[in-house]
């Protein structure tokens, strides 16, 4: 048989923990009944996430937080119990100095991280939500802790860093039920206005994209050089295809209602009505004068 002595030791003068085949036996179900708590809490945290109607991202990504963070502690309990020698401050201590350390080599990831808790945290939109951040608009198809996936209405992925998402102006085209549009049309100076303005509204109600409340709005906001630039100003669903739909619909019946009461819209061509004097000097520059006769100064 072997002599224990050398083997304590070396472990002395290596300065190594002393580990029993009890405190390994302990260790093990500590963390194994650490690792069923931290399942347990994310089933917990999503569930209740999902009753208080967070989205399906954050519901995702907290509960994984949530399970990380106990079985983290878990491992720590663990390590103190197969370690009695290592304190559980000295422990938090190592923590922290890798955490820094990793702070500083990995600033940019951790920076796209907080953001991305942030933004989850928030609740401002979820996935399936449009969205138009910088110069992507499309819908919102994923919020990780990193980055939020979105697909452009060109059909494109674009992968935009949670940073950029939470220092950039983000406009949620579908934050509410229903949006305005405007389109604007420059009507004849000498028609009529008003009629204008009831053909204009009325052809609009007749738009089924065109929600009725709010009602939609003829209104005049300048008078330019032969014309007057009315704002047509309809509600309609805030998805990008209904806007778009709205959009066409609202013009082809305008048009339509225009063309057939004889409101006449503005023109860039300016027919200019030619008096007496513009039409003979007119006539006088198109007519082709006889040569000079040489012989007439000689004689």
């Amino acid at each position: 048989m072997s002599d224990p002595e050398p083997q304590e030791s070396v472990a002395q003068a290596l300065n190594l923990p002393q580990i029993t085949g009890e405190a390994l036996l302990v260790g093990g179900v500590v963390l194994l009944v650490g690792l069923g708590v931290a399942f347990v809490v994310r089933l917990l945290v999503r569930t209740l996430l999902r009753w208080r109607g967070r989205g399906t991202s954050a519901v995702r990504v907290f509960g994984r937080i949530a399970g990380w963070l106990v079985a983290l502690l878990a491992v720590g309990v663990a390590f103190t119990v197969v370690f009695p020698s290592i304190r559980p401050v000295d422990l938090i201590g190592g923590i922290g100095v890798v955490s820094i350390a990793a702070g500083i080599a990995f600033q940019t990831v951790l920076g796209n991280m907080f953001a991305g808790i942030v933004i989850l945290a928030r609740d401002r939109f979820n996935v399936g939500d449009q969205v138009h951040v910088g110069e992507v608009r499309g819908t919102v198809e994923e919020i990780g802790l990193s980055s939020t996936v979105v697909r452009a209405f060109d059909g494109q992925q674009v992968l935009i860093p949670n940073s950029t998402v939470h220092s950039e102006m983000v406009t949620v085209q579908t934050g509410y039920e229903r949006v305005r549009t405007t389109v604007t049309l420059d009507v004849d100076l000498v028609a009529d206005h008003e009629q204008a303005r009831v053909v204009a509204v009325e052809a609009m109600l007749a738009v089924p994209q065109v929600l009725p409340d709010p009602a939609p709005q003829a209104l005049a906001t300048e008078v330019t050089t032969g014309a007057v630039t009315t704002e047509l100003r309809f509600w309609s669903g805030a998805r990008q295809l209904e806007t778009r739909e709205a959009r066409d619909a609202v013009i082809r019946s305008v048009l339509r209602a225009f063309t057939a009461e004889g409101i006449p819209l503005a023109s860039d061509v300016i027919t200019v009505e030619a008096g007496v004097t513009l039409d003979e000097t007119v006539r006088g520059a198109g007519q082709v004068r006889p040569p000079e006769d040489p012989s007439a100064d000689t004689a």
